[in-house]
């Protein structure tokens, strides 16, 4: 559609002229939920109404022919432009005042950067809230899953979770926090880390993990987190915690017939190939994979 085109048929909706079908169509229109917070927003708008007795007189006195429609297309015009002027200041003010929501689904990854051009890149499952307004005196996310966040030079921020907090500053680092398990990888520069009432600094190469009150410290030798390469690294995890991250990494639902094992699970696990991963820990856990449907797994004992 050309901008003529698109103008005659935001006019007519303006003015409530579309036809049942042009309805459909504009309705199906990207930007069709634009204009209508627009207009939402904009209905206080009153634009002078229009006299067609006084242009009519007008034109007879001046003794020239004025082309139809071209009073009421300036005057739709000057309500569009109203609008659009208004819609803009909205939608800035919008965008600057609520909070923004990055959001990973399962089976996804999702890349964004920051307002100080900070990178971040959520794994499965995962969802980040920050406010871009005043973002240099309130730098605080907010963090639900797991995260990589590489952090601009000499810029800091606080990564906040419901099970800990990281303070950073210029540094590239991986934050997982889900039910009760607390990891944090620090990959270059340090970080903070504070759980309930625990407060512990991480440099290059190391790692801790909180689970159930208990602390455990690591070391990594990777430049990045293994999920990054399309693998999961897990380090003395349950079995539940280890189904969990693969439904969410493939986007299937697992079911295990039989009681859950106590052994707990140190390696990697790929994120690209599914039936690897139910290999693994069918023979690490001696269970039985069946598919009962393209996304769906039981696992039950040999």
């Amino acid at each position: 559609m050309n901008t003529m085109e698109e103008n005659h048929i935001l006019s007519k909706w303006l003015n409530n002229d579309l036809t049942d079908a042009e309805l459909a169509d504009f309705k199906a229109d990207p930007d069709y939920e634009k204009y209508e917070k627009i207009k939402k927003y904009t209905a206080h708008l009153e634009v002078p109404d229009f006299n067609d007795t006084k242009i009519l007189e007008h034109v007879v006195s001046h003794k020239k022919t004025t082309p139809k429609g071209i009073v009421l297309y300036k005057n739709w015009l000057f309500k569009v432009a109203a609008i659009l002027v208004v819609g803009l200041g909205i939608t800035l003010i919008m965008q600057n005042f609520a909070t923004q929501t990055q959001y990973a689904p399962n089976g996804k990854k999702n890349t964004f950067s920051l307002p100080d051009n900070s990178e971040v890149v959520l794994n499965a499952g995962s969802e980040i809230e920050y406010k871009k307004r005043n973002w240099d005196n309130n730098r605080n996310l907010e963090l639900h899953g797991e995260a990589y966040f590489k952090v601009a030079k000499g810029k800091k921020f606080e990564v906040t979770t419901d099970l800990g907090k990281v303070a950073v500053l210029g540094t590239q680092f991986n934050v997982k926090a889900r039910k009760n398990r607390f990891d944090v990888t620090c990959f270059e520069g340090r970080v903070k880390v504070n759980y309930k009432n625990t407060e512990v600094i991480l440099t290059q190469g190391q790692s801790v993990i909180f689970e159930n009150g208990k602390q455990i410290n690591t070391s990594v030798n990777s430049p990045k987190p293994e999920w990054l390469e399309n693998q999961i690294a897990f380090n003395t995890e349950n079995l539940r915690n280890i189904l969990d991250e693969i439904q969410r990494q493939y986007d299937v639902s697992i079911e295990v017939k039989t009681k859950d094992s106590d052994k707990l699970f140190t390696g990697k696990i790929p994120t690209d190939n599914l039936d690897v991963a139910l290999q693994i820990i069918a023979t690490t856990y001696h269970l039985e994979p069946n598919k009962i449907a393209a996304n769906k797994i039981i696992f039950e004992k040999k």
